[in-house]
């Protein structure tokens, strides 16, 4: 009898254990338009079960208790839910779930934080993104919404459209990638370049520090940027327009339709203008009796800058043979004025620069391509714009715009009417294979063509116009990840990097002066680079992660041959490489649901080769990029923010990065050089963002909201030149710049209406080789919303 009793209770404790390891519960989250919510967090209360939405919006929570539950529901952007629901033993029980939109958080305008996808977080890679909506009442571009990210530093020649340098972690310029919606922008040209992209383009802008995920294919340094656009399955416009000092217009149209049928339309456009006639602090000799008047506060008078740009898209989405077939056509054009040179001392009044974008693409996705787990992508593009360099005026100018003019054929710099096209065209191919839950491969590859031609009708018969400049490039990457549970994954990846270069090098062949011919020369590289990143999240509000990566970075079309205007190329540049480590945790808590906590710090340490940096060609009169053999950062970057209810949120960030000149003997040299160990020039290492909101809901009707925010950036002095060099160094001084905006919504989002000051006690600000950027700007921004 005894045995008997034994033998049941097993039975039906097995019985028990296998009705529970059958309870599951899944579904899809949803917002009112039907659109799947990505990234949302779920939760059941009163249990350590934890599940995110994929970017499909599903969900699954497997070996559920049979029984009464509640389901804690959050997504940023909308509402929090509680649902309840009874789960009986060995039910598979289907929950489909509509979220409804908080107005008053997309409407905010200064709230940059960590991303509004929780799946996006949940990746080990280092990554921070901006949620884009949160800014589209702002006249924020892509390039200024980045700036207020830790670890980002813009740095730009001038006002609207003005070359830009990106830094990311110390990184700049081309070490550091940029991706729309995962397709490398290595060829689209000055007519569609960071900043002159409107924010309203962009749905969320993923930063990745260091290393980067395999699906993004590239040679990235030290990091890539994403821009991911507004993909979703439905008919919506965004329209706005802003006006501002110095004669600033901008506008943009964001415009999609999708039928039932699948047949789906996208549109992007916008608009660039501005004057740039802010005021700057300069010596000025005058140029008739050589009188000198220092520190003069004057107008910049030859720096107009306007571009136009159309984004279409054609195709059908949500069939079997294709989740995505779209042909596209980008066409874009600019024109740019240009006041100086590489420093504030040389002025130009008649030089100026043309360019367009005429771009043909095409994207392909389908999942499940002949086996379920396999998704396949496909993307192409080719660039057949062009560029043109204007400098037919023999002139000298000064700040006070007098000028001399002087007899015969001449220019402000060099003599050019150069019309040539970059014609670069860029492939990408993706295959990922889902094997279970637990394993998954991906194979990416990405090849690139380069090739510039162009002719000058100043000089038709100028050899040197004729002379080749051909990049091919390619990037092949394999990598792995393992996701153990909720709690852990890990990813691994190698890389394969090549190269090969096209040019031709003059030489002297008599002797005799002025006897010019030319040679063609080729170079080719090959690298091969690895990496891994791993996750765990101690719990569901605790996460840390580490990363690795032996990462190359190839030379770029603009190092290697120039830009024509202020980058002087230089084909003699080796491939850099780095020893990239990172080290993150973020964490997130509230007190009785009314105050929110969140804290993101990261540590990281780059040893990098044959580092490319910029510096000045020996005239100083441009700049040039060179290889330092080697450079080590050790920094670290962080944010904290606060928020109550939905009323207030505030956050602060600090970013320090000790670059290092690491190379001890130079050009075989035996004895120490003196720059050992000095901190690279002319890059910033202490630098920061705080910000502050306020949000006022039903503010004279229901459905209406007024926010105001509050933005404020520091930058600690920074030398310009070697610390090591001689006892008065340049230095670019402290500064810091605040920014105010009030932004008024009505009907629910649908109408809004904003203003701006930015640089608010009109600071003197800096970027680059002491290149003054504006001072206090007012703004102001009309906004019309509608979706369906």
């Amino acid at each position: 009898m005894h045995i008997k009793k034994i033998l049941l209770t097993g039975i039906l404790s097995i019985l028990s254990l296998f009705l529970y390891a059958q309870s599951s519960i899944s579904g899809q989250l949803k917002d009112a338009s039907g659109t799947p919510v990505p990234g949302a967090s779920l939760k059941l209360q009163h249990s350590a079960a934890y599940a995110i939405t994929n970017d499909e919006g599903f969900y699954h929570f497997k070996n559920i208790h049979p029984g009464k539950h509640i389901l804690l529901i959050s997504a940023v952007g909308y509402k929090s839910q509680q649902q309840a629901f009874t789960l009986k033993g060995g039910e598979q029980l289907k929950l489909n779930i509509s979220l409804q939109t908080a107005i008053s958080e997309i409407n905010a305008v200064s709230v940059i934080g960590r991303s509004t996808s929780q799946e996006v977080n949940r990746q080990a890679f280092n990554v921070t993104a901006i949620d884009a909506r949160k800014l589209y009442n702002s006249t924020l571009d892509l390039s200024h919404a980045l700036d207020r990210v830790s670890g980002v530093r813009v740095r730009e020649t001038g006002g609207l459209g003005s070359r830009m340098n990106f830094s990311l972690n110390g990184f700049t310029g081309k070490q550091v990638k940029f991706f729309l919606d995962g397709v490398p922008m290595d060829n689209f040209g000055s007519s569609f370049q960071l900043n002159n992209i409107p924010i309203n383009l962009a749905e969320r802008v993923e930063v990745y520090k260091g290393v980067v995920p395999i699906w993004l294919g590239a040679d990235a340094l030290g990091g890539a940027i994403n821009i991911v656009t507004n993909n979703s399955r439905r008919t919506y416009v965004d329209a706005s327009y802003s006006f501002g000092s110095f004669n600033t217009h901008r506008s943009a149209l964001n415009a999609g339709y999708t039928a039932k049928s699948g047949f789906t339309i996208q549109l992007n456009a916008f608009q660039n203008y501005s004057d740039n006639n802010y005021k700057v602090w300069v010596n000025v000799a005058d140029i008739n009796t050589g009188d000198y008047y220092p520190k003069q506060h004057i107008r910049r008078f030859h720096d107009t800058y306007h571009n136009e740009t159309v984004i279409a898209n054609v195709g059908v989405v949500g069939k079997k043979y294709a989740d995505k077939l779209l042909v596209g056509i980008t066409l874009g054009q600019n024109y740019s004025e240009i006041q100086t040179g590489a420093r504030m001392v040389s002025v130009f009044g008649d030089w100026h620069r043309r360019g367009s974008i005429v771009m043909p693409s095409l994207k392909y996705q389908v999942k499940n391509l002949f086996v379920k787990g396999l998704d396949f992508s496909l993307t192409g593009n080719y660039n057949f714009g062009y560029e043109q360099n204007i400098d037919t005026v023999y002139r000298r100018y000064n700040w006070f715009q007098q000028y001399k003019q002087y007899p015969g054929a001449g220019s402000e710099r060099e003599r050019s009417m150069y019309k040539f096209r970059n014609n670069n065209g860029l492939g990408t191919a993706n295959l990922s294979y889902r094997l279970n839950e637990r394993h998954s491969f991906i194979l990416n590859n990405v090849y690139n063509t380069f090739s510039r031609s162009g002719k000058d009708e100043l000089f038709p018969n100028d050899e040197k116009y004729d002379q080749p400049k051909k990049v091919r490039k390619n990037i092949l990457g394999l990598g792995y990840k393992f996701d153990y549970s909720e709690k852990w994954n890990t990813s691994v990846f190698v890389k394969n990097y090549s190269q090969k270069n096209k040019y031709a090098q003059s030489y002297n062949p008599s002797g005799n002066w002025g006897d010019v011919a030319y040679k063609n020369q080729g170079t080719s590289f090959s690298k091969q680079g690895y990496g891994i990143a791993s996750t765990y999240f101690i719990k569901p509000s605790l996460q840390i992660k580490g990363s690795y990566e032996k990462s190359y970075r190839l030379p770029e079309t603009e190092e290697l041959f120039g830009d024509l205007i202020n980058l002087e190329g230089n084909v003699d540049l080796k491939p850099e490489s780095s020893d990239n480590f990172n080290l993150g945790i973020s964490y997130q808590t509230h007190i009785q649901e009314a105050h929110r906590f969140s804290f993101d710090g990261n540590v990281l340490y780059r040893n990098a080769k044959d580092f490319i940096r910029p510096m000045l060609n020996p005239n100083q009169t441009k700049q040039t990029n060179g290889n330092l053999a080697d450079v080590t950062n050790l920094g670290f970057d962080g944010e904290i923010r606060y928020s109550y209810k939905q009323l207030f949120t505030a956050g602060v960030n600090m970013t320090y990065q000790n670059l290092r000149n690491n190379t001890r003997f130079e050009d075989g040299q035996k004895e120490q050089s003196p720059l050992y160990r000095d901190r690279i020039p002319n890059m910033p290492y202490l630098f920061g963002n705080a910000d502050a909101s306020l949000f006022f809901k039903d503010v004279l009707k229901k459905g209406n909201t007024l926010s105001l925010g509050y933005n404020f950036l520091y930058v600690h002095a920074y030398y310009l030149s070697w610390p090591s060099q001689g006892d008065e160094k340049l230095e670019i001084p402290r500064q810091f710049c605040q920014d105010v905006n009030l932004v008024y919504s009505l009907a629910n989002g649908k109408y809004n209406v904003s203003v701006e000051c930015k640089n608010l006690v009109d600071n003197r600000l800096y970027d680059n080789f002491t290149l003054q950027k504006p001072g206090r700007a007012f703004y102001a921004k009309v906004r019309y919303f509608f979706s369906k």
